[in-house]
């Protein structure tokens, strides 16, 4: 078990740092073709936090491990919600704005119950997969279309972000395929070691998916928003969480879907997909304020996000156990 061990190890290092790699790569190559700063900041860096979920699940699509497809995607928003925001909160408590309770949750948590309803019959077919890629563009659109409405401050950061990060075409174009070349690399690795220690211990790649790997390609997402807390950028911390959990749900398992049809494990309908509803519900009551006001998810309120993720990972911990 110890080689498939360090496989993991080192595809996870690999994974985060290409996806950083082939992030700015993309976001200079698309400031060249002319694309604008908002646009290069949700899609391009907002796809980059997503980058290494997006690879695994591809390629366990592609190799006939849905378990871990379906685990790393779903496992992900577990890992955002009730590990990360909860150590956020620790930090910093986040100042939760109106605005979110009113548009972002309200479409990440319809965008669950689609998703959820979906995979009821156990199984996502093709069709089930290109829709929920639909959806996905539809949400992306929509999004952007109400930022273009108000131009804040984030479209000014992205700039800066860009100029102080300059790079050549010719380096950009370089750091953009590097970049992917290596995301695909580290993704194979990733996923023989997952399903090779699945083997080993006789449990299922689902469990692996919703525990090493899930955390393993949340850690941009820990990264950003810690560094984020830090400095009292709510903002950025909470708005990371939910586009992640948006892409995930959507883009992540549509994609994965569409290169291959996938059986859900009963797992996920009974236990995994009515955790990640439940924890999004949580999202609107901590953050709800009964004064029309911004609301405020505290210390206290982190700390049960917390034990919610490490109850429920002991839980996962003891199914091992008990195989």
């Amino acid at each position: 078990m110890a080689l498939p061990l360090l496989m993991i190890v080192i595809g996870l290092i690999i994974l985060v740092w290409s996806a950083d790699l082939f992030v700015e790569g993309a976001a200079a190559v698309a400031r060249y073709l002319g694309m604008s700063p908002l646009l290069i900041g949700m899609v391009i860096i907002g796809f980059g936090t997503s980058a290494p979920e997006l690879s695994v699940s591809a390629l366990s699509a592609l190799q006939g491990n849905p378990g871990i497809a379906l685990g790393n995607a779903y496992g992900s928003n577990i890992t955002n919600i009730a590990l990360i925001l909860g150590c956020v909160a620790l930090i910093n408590p986040i100042t939760v704005h109106s605005q979110i309770i009113r548009k972002e949750l309200p479409i990440l948590f319809m965008v669950t119950l689609f998703v959820i309803f979906q995979l009821y019959d156990g199984h996502l077919s093709r069709f089930d997969a290109l829709l929920q890629l639909a959806v996905f563009v539809m949400v992306m659109a929509w999004m952007i279309r109400q930022d273009l409405k108000k131009p804040d401050s984030f479209e000014q950061e992205v700039e800066e972000e860009l100029e102080e990060h300059a790079m050549s075409i010719s380096q950009a174009w370089i750091w953009l395929i590097a970049g992917l070349a290596l995301l695909v690399l580290s993704s194979r690795l990733l996923v023989w070691g997952a399903v090779s220690i699945a083997q080993d211990l006789g449990v299922s790649d689902l469990v692996i998916g919703l525990t090493i790997v899930a955390i393993g390609t949340s850690l941009p997402e820990l990264a950003s928003s810690v560094a984020a807390a830090r400095k009292g950028e709510h903002d950025l911390a909470l708005g990371n969480i939910i586009g992640s959990n948006l892409f995930n749900t959507l883009a992540v398992v549509g994609l994965a879907g569409s290169i291959h049809p996938l059986d859900i494990p009963a797992e996920i309908i009974h236990r995994d997909g009515p955790l990640m509803t439940l924890l999004t519900i949580a999202l609107f009551a901590l953050g709800y304020n009964r004064n029309g006001g911004n609301g405020q998810i505290s210390r206290l309120e982190g700390s049960g996000l917390l034990a919610v993720y490490i109850a429920y990972s002991l839980y996962l911990i003891n199914t091992v156990v008990s195989a």
